[in-house]
């Protein structure tokens, strides 16, 4: 279940993306005080959802699991941030970026079946 170096460094990239399109979207879907606090709470919840809930032993983490999750589970964890990230983007008048990294997202899991096979199996 080895990923190419490039996949795991693409795979860190699209995860600090996907951070700065949830806050860039908190940032401008609110006004006043309210924006600082959706601008930092989205992705710091992103960040915390993505380090807690794991499947116990993926080779493509630490195989620590704080909070053990069904694979199923984490793919849809992961889906949910890296596509908000994108979406964060492509809502927030930089549509180009977005579709970019959908599709390098695509790129990511169509390079790594092997992994989504194994999530699919726990």
């Amino acid at each position: 279940m080895g990923n190419a170096w490039w996949n795991l460094t693409l795979r860190f990239l699209l995860e600090l993306a996907a951070l700065l399109g949830l806050g860039m979207a908190g940032w401008n879907f609110l006004v006043g005080f309210s924006r600082w606090i959706l601008a930092i709470a989205l992705p710091l919840v992103a960040a915390v959802l993505w380090g807690t809930f794991a499947v116990l032993n993926d080779p493509s983490r630490s195989g620590r699991a704080p909070v053990p999750v069904p694979g199923a589970v984490r793919l849809a964890l992961e889906l949910v941030i890296l596509c908000g990230g994108a979406a964060g983007f492509y809502l927030t008048s930089h549509a180009a970026i977005g579709i970019i990294m959908a599709l390098l997202i695509a790129l990511s899991y169509a390079v790594s079946v092997d992994r989504l096979a194994w999530l699919l199996r726990q």
